[in-house]
């Protein structure tokens, strides 16, 4: 649980940096180039719930091959074959992909909007 707090303390405080050196064009507001934070963050996290659902099938279906130990250490308080396992797991992909949805494009946002890229 705390690294998953750790995450989301670090991620909060950096856009909240970004927030306040650029204003509003690390939401995506003002910029045409820019990315819309909310629509990015809804498409990352489902991107990655979906990968994370194709995973566990998987592995359901081709033992030898599993990867969820890997998982153990990617996702706190994930056990395998476990109903809270599972559901810890889903939750934690869905506040990763807003995790890196907030970092990557409020910064993306802040460069575009400073002229930075193009």
């Amino acid at each position: 649980m705390l690294p998953l707090i750790y995450f989301l303390a670090v991620g909060g405080l950096l856009f909240l940096a970004l927030r306040l050196a650029c204003g509003p064009c690390v939401t995506g507001r003002g910029t045409p180039a820019a990315l819309p934070i909310v629509t990015f963050g809804w498409a990352l996290s489902l991107f990655l719930a979906v990968t994370y659902l194709v995973c566990v099938a998987f592995d359901l279906l081709f033992p030898g091959y599993a990867m969820y130990p890997t998982w153990a250490g990617l996702l706190p308080g994930f056990v395998w074959l476990t109903p809270s396992g599972f559901v810890i797991g889903l939750v934690e992909s869905l506040l990763y992909g807003w995790y890196a949805a907030l970092l990557f494009g409020g910064l993306y946002n802040a460069l575009v909007a400073r002229g930075r890229l193009a």
